[in-house]
């Protein structure tokens, strides 16, 4: 039995849903994708959004005709317009060159983002600058400070930058940096931007923008997972290290940085994170992802500023079109809006409150103003830092002695709790007493419940499911909803107690929500006359 303090612990930040991750940026003008944002705006709720792509041709932003060059924004503006709608503020990464500007014809992914240098610094700097001159005429300029501007994308990775070349990149940097403080010394501006295993980069940026005085706001960097790839037909698999491996990576930047200047004092931000770095990794699909990142959500705001799930949907192309509808691909929804089980691990966490209570290896108890408590609980999974990871056990249980309101410490939350429409009510509500009970209402995600990978496999893995078999995938993609009355025992001043008992089965998710509640009394009710109810059930 886990007895959880009534005073918090700490507090929740929203590092977690500061920031998520896209596909490039022309993907934002199709409707399967614009549906995807709503959803996940509406059920999450995150504040950033950042992708790729916002400088390659497909795109427009540099246009030439008759050996004349124009820049264009429309659909610049038409992308940026629909995520300030959508309530998402632009996570600015300056990438890729443009072909009109580069110095090689080097480029990645399918839809190829050229990975070159510019042939002429200049020619660069000038773009950057009539862009953020344009977007902050359009959106105004209180509206654009807010907007982080990354420079580039894993530079140390010579698949997105010529030869990884570490001095070309910091010459990029320096030029970027100051062209952007040139056009307003408050935009926000920073980097480097690396992929996990090359720390060193960290250390190198940070003596590089000390030594050179150069303007530098933020610290950026990725964390992932998994070992090596193995490689099958439209498909990857990868080992897994543990999830504290993730938590090291995140805190990585700022110890490298530490002792050149204040660098260590600036925010951090994980500008992309998830357990693989394949957009073909069915791993992606399963309750597994979803049980395995939950203690990184639970605790990663304790190391950076924002840690930005990669990626928010599957309407994704780096390595082609997909080629099935599941198809390991990195979005908490797959396509038409088809939640998977980490979709749910978000949506939890969206409910949480505020206060810390308590957090382990598999749960963490939070606290809503008006007393609602939020109870996160997941299984951990087993396994060794070098990725030998065994098959979770059947079930994990977890017994909780939560702290409640009770009696007349009730009252107190009775104006906030009626305002927003729950039952936590307290004895000076008309009709009602003190609560001498709670209800828990519980959701569940895992290897049968709330998963629709394992309804699409029942299915027999449709390529493309019907209009039918889309309705059943997403009926089975629902958490499981169950509710209990809890008694309150007495307990400190002021608060009562009530035993949680939790049962979780396999990669199990769950979200408990528990409401003291006061029954209300209603004159002449009398359940046991309604045909089929328990006598017990009276009122």
């Amino acid at each position: 039995m886990i007895t959880v303090p009534a005073h918090p612990i700490s507090r929740l930040t929203s590092a977690w849903r500061e920031c998520v991750g896209t596909g490039r940026l022309n993907l934002a003008l199709r409707a399967d994708y614009q549906a995807s944002v709503a959803l996940t705006q509406q059920e999450i709720g995150f504040k950033h959004i950042r992708g790729h792509g916002l400088l390659t041709d497909d795109l427009g932003v540099l246009r030439r005709d008759e050996g004349v060059n124009r820049y264009s924004f429309t659909y610049i503006d038409q992308v940026f317009d629909f995520y300030l709608d959508a309530g998402l503020t632009p996570f600015v990464e300056l990438g890729f060159m443009p072909e009109l500007l580069a110095s090689g014809t080097d480029t990645v992914f399918w839809w190829k983002g050229n990975i070159t240098p510019p042939r002429e610094m200049g020619e660069w700097t000038a773009l950057v600058q009539a862009l953020l001159r344009h977007l902050i005429s359009r959106y105004g300029r209180d509206e654009v400070l807010t907007w982080p501007i990354e420079v580039w994308n894993e530079p140390n990775l010579t698949v997105f930058w010529k030869d990884a070349d570490q001095r070309a990149y910091f010459e990029l940097y320096a030029a970027t940096a100051r062209a952007v403080k040139e056009v307003d010394a408050d935009l926000v501006v920073g980097g480097p931007a690396i992929s996990p295993g090359a720390e060193e980069w960290y250390t190198a940026f940070a003596d590089y923008v000390v030594s050179h005085d150069l303007p530098c706001d933020f610290i950026s960097g990725h964390a992932y997972a998994t070992g090596d790839a193995q490689h099958i037909p439209f498909g990857t698999y990868q080992t897994l290290r543990a999830p504290q491996w993730l938590l090291d990576q995140f805190a990585a930047p700022r110890q490298r940085v530490a002792g050149f200047g204040n660098l260590d004092q600036l925010p951090v931000h994980i500008t992309e994170f998830n357990t693989s770095y394949r957009p073909d990794n069915p791993v992606h699909d399963t309750a597994y992802n979803a049980a395995y990142l939950a203690p990184v959500l639970a605790g990663g705001g304790d190391l950076v500023d924002s840690f930005s799930y990669w990626t928010f949907c599957d309407v994704f192309e780096e390595s082609g079109i997909p080629t099935s509808f599941f198809h390991g691909g990195f979005g908490l929804l797959t396509h038409r809006q088809i939640r998977k089980p980490t979709f749910h691990l978000y949506a939890f966490m969206a409910r949480m409150g505020e206060e810390i209570l308590a957090r382990g290896d598999d749960h963490l108890v939070t606290r809503h103003p008006d007393g609602r408590l939020a109870i996160l609980a997941w299984q951990p999974l087993g396994g060794t830092d070098d990725g030998v990871f065994g098959t979770a056990p059947s079930e994990h249980r977890i017994s909780l002695s939560l702290p409640v309101e009770a009696g007349a410490g009730a009252a107190s939350t009775s104006a906030s709790a009626a305002a927003d429409g729950t039952t936590a009510i307290g004895a000076d509500v008309a009709g009602r007493s003190a609560p001498t009970e709670a209800v828990a209402f519980r959701q569940r995600v895992n290897e049968e419940d709330g998963n629709a990978w394992t309804a699409w496999k029942r299915l027999g893995r449709p390529v493309a499911p019907g209009f039918k078999e889309l309705d059943l995938i997403d009926a089975a993609s629902q958490p499981v909803v169950s509710h209990e009355t809890l008694p309150i025992e007495p307990g400190e001043t002021g608060q009562g107690r009530c035993r949680l008992d939790l049962t979780l089965a396999r990669h199990e998710i769950t979200l408990v929500e528990v409401l003291p509640v006061a029954p209300t009394r209603h004159e002449g009710l009398d359940d046991c006359r309604i045909l089929g109810q328990d006598p017990d059930g009276a009122l």
